[in-house]
């Protein structure tokens, strides 16, 4: 019988799987000398549902920090929020 057959080893990867994929992630906005802060406050009200004093303070830190953790969640669940804002020009990404 082969390793990868075995019942146990596939039920462990399937399991490790999910929890990768339930893992909680951080979806980041970077900074960029492009956008203006109203349009950065805008998309985050808009599309991650901050309300203006959090969209404000989120822009931000971008600005002088570099970069933000915007919203954490899993993977799934941040991958609509990151779409938006790119289609949108921003730039963001998910990481752990």
């Amino acid at each position: 019988m082969n390793i990868l057959d075995s019942p146990d080893l596939l039920e462990q990867e399937v399991i490790e799987v999910i929890l990768k994929e339930e893992a909680l992630k951080a979806l980041l906005l970077y900074n960029d000398d492009v956008n203006t802060f109203d349009w950065v406050i805008e998309c985050l009200v808009k599309v991650c549902g901050h309300d203006v004093l959090q969209a404000e303070q989120c822009a931000h830190l971008v600005h002088y920090k570099g970069k933000c953790v915007i919203k954490n969640g899993t993977f799934k669940k941040l991958k609509p929020f990151c779409e938006s804002l790119l289609e949108k020009g921003l730039s963001a990404k998910i990481e752990d």
